[in-house]
């Protein structure tokens, strides 16, 4: 009952910017942390960033310094802002919701269908 849809993705030069974002909708769901996960072309997918539902970040080693994680509660939004962007930062990203069905008391991980992120001269 819950969507997530990113956007934000596209094709930039290496040191540039781009910022994803991610909207969540619908209902029965109770949120509690989201993350961005990206796959590059031959790759395992892999955890780029998460943030609890207080706030509290964590990063991979690859993009700390460069990459920063928000949300906003009112909006069920999250956005990664992406600095300093490599070749290697190329990959698909994917948002995910980890959260609680209201009505059935169970966990579930929710995710989106991905944005392309292409960082090339």
């Amino acid at each position: 009952q819950v969507q997530l849809v990113e956007s934000g993705g596209g094709l930039v030069q290496p040191g540039g910017s781009l910022r994803l974002s991610c909207a969540a909708s619908g209902t029965f769901v109770r949120i509690n942390s989201m993350g961005w996960y990206r796959q590059a072309a031959g790759k395992e997918r892999e955890l780029v960033a998460r943030i609890s539902s207080d706030a509290s970040a964590t990063y991979t080693d690859s993009v700390k310094g460069r990459f920063t994680i928000s949300r906003d509660n009112a909006k069920n939004t999250v956005y990664l802002q992406m600095n300093s962007l490599k070749p290697e930062d190329s990959a698909v990203y994917y948002c995910q919701a980890l959260g609680v069905r209201t009505e059935f008391a169970t966990t579930v991980a929710i995710w989106g269908q991905g944005t392309q992120v292409t960082v090339s001269s």
